[in-house]
């Protein structure tokens, strides 16, 4: 019976017409069906074939509400956002930084040196690139093997490259509940289904027992994307012992770890470490890195060739330059001190929560108000920010929350946006709306 088919249709024609508006909230189901002189049973229906287009999103214990946007055609928080102010999408270009990275790039750009960057090259990059990104990525006493770091064209290929490694199509995958949005997207191509472990205020904390099936586990345990928390030295170890103890390896991405306090990754022997120079430096010209354990080595370079995400010979070249005359470091230590100016002016109107030292915070939003309607509302002020259900890893199971990323606005503008979504929230959403 094709009735709950029409019914969503009026709904989808009200919704393309702009009668329904992003964030609007649908009427719970039994009002909905006594509304429409229909069964319950068809009701779930209508509900569940607008949430199947992409058209609502169902919150548990709070209702459906119409979505904020359509859904990406790519995966969610990888573009920027088409409004004025972006607090959606996370990263950083300081004044002064082009400036410096092109004084560097000086002699790369002569003709004779730029003859060897034309021609192609190994995943594996050149001794001086290994050397240097291994100092880059060392720290608390852990260096990575410079003979076993394998390069791509940015952070999300070396993410897509240790998957490929470790997880089989249609494998288990653990991670955090919240978790990046581009694994879920990486995950759903290749049919693996994602496994949310246990995670409290100090990170993930799962059981052995927890692990069973689980080919892998994908973590962020230095300034969490989004919750913006670093697992504590204490719960490394414990983690690393339930991961010796169920075998199972782990991909630990450090992309904010510059930022934090000098932590070992977790269980290096059976870690394979993912970062990048995105958020070092900037996501236009760029150079992912996967530090594989020894064992591992030639697994990931495989893995690079055959999916063909290698980083370009010049950028390769750039990020020789960048990391042996002192820019990385330079830049990085200036946006040390940005990002911690940048949260100061987010918790001076918000009560946000998450590390001082990110670039990005997390924010529960008043009890009136769903993610969905904020966004919306945010969205029609000009002002991009994420819905905890972007980084959710099942759906209906987000909490009523937004991440906010403070890293791309120059500092007047991120204040007066932060202001901007401070009286927002102290606002009232939209009230139930019937077609």
């Amino acid at each position: 019976m094709d009735d709950y088919r029409q019914i969503a249709d009026t709904y989808a024609a009200a919704i393309a017409q702009g009668r329904l508006k992003p964030g609007d909230r649908l009427p719970p189901q039994r009002e909905f069906a006594r509304a429409h002189s229909i069964a319950s049973s068809t009701a779930a229906r209508v509900y569940g074939e607008l949430r199947r287009r992409g058209l609502v999103v169902g919150e548990t214990g709070r209702g459906t509400f119409v979505r904020a946007i359509p859904p990406p055609e790519a995966p969610a928080l990888t573009e920027p956002a088409r409004v004025a102010v972006d607090l959606e999408l996370n990263f950083s270009v300081l004044p002064g930084q082009a400036e410096l990275q092109a004084e560097s790039l000086t002699g790369l750009l002569r003709a004779d040196v730029l003859e060897t960057s034309l021609r192609p090259t190994s995943v594996t990059g050149t001794p001086l690139l290994r050397d240097a990104a291994s100092k880059m990525l060392a720290r608390a006493g852990w260096e990575p093997d410079p003979a076993g770091i394998v390069f791509t064209g940015n952070g999300r290929q070396a993410i897509a490259v240790a998957l490929d490694m470790l997880v089989p199509n249609g494998g288990r995958l653990g991670v955090e509940p919240l978790t990046y949005p581009v694994i879920k997207g990486i995950a759903a191509r290749r049919g693996i289904t994602l496994v949310p472990l246990p995670m409290d205020e100090h990170g993930l904390n799962p059981t052995p027992a927890d692990l069973d099936g689980v080919h892998a586990v994908y973590m962020q345990p230095t300034l969490h994307n989004p919750l913006g928390v670093t697992m504590p030295r204490a719960r490394r170890d414990e983690l690393a012992a339930v991961l010796d103890k169920a075998d199972v390896p782990a991909i630990e991405d450090t992309i904010y770890g510059f930022l934090a306090e000098d932590l070992p990754p977790v269980a290096p022997q059976r870690t394979v470490v993912v970062d990048s120079l995105s958020k070092r430096l900037s996501p236009g010209l760029t150079v992912g890195f996967i530090a594989p354990p020894p064992a591992l080595a030639e697994r990931a370079a495989r893995a690079a060739r055959a999916m063909g995400v290698g980083a370009q010979h010049f950028a390769m070249q750039a990020a020789a330059r960048w990391l042996t005359d002192g820019v990385v470091e330079r830049i990085c230590a200036d946006k040390r001190v940005d990002s911690r100016v940048r949260q100061q002016i987010a918790r001076a109107s918000l009560r946000v929560e998450g590390d001082p030292g990110a670039y990005h915070c997390w924010w529960r939003l008043p009890g009136r108000w769903t993610a969905e309607a904020f966004v919306a509302a945010a969205a029609r002020q000009g002002i991009a920010v994420a819905s905890a259900a972007a980084f959710a890893v099942r759906q209906g199971d987000s909490p009523n929350a937004v991440r906010l990323s403070l890293s791309a606005p120059p500092l007047e503008t991120l204040r007066a946006a932060i202001e901007t979504l401070a009286r927002l929230a102290a606002g009232d959403p939209y009230e139930t709306v019937e077609v």
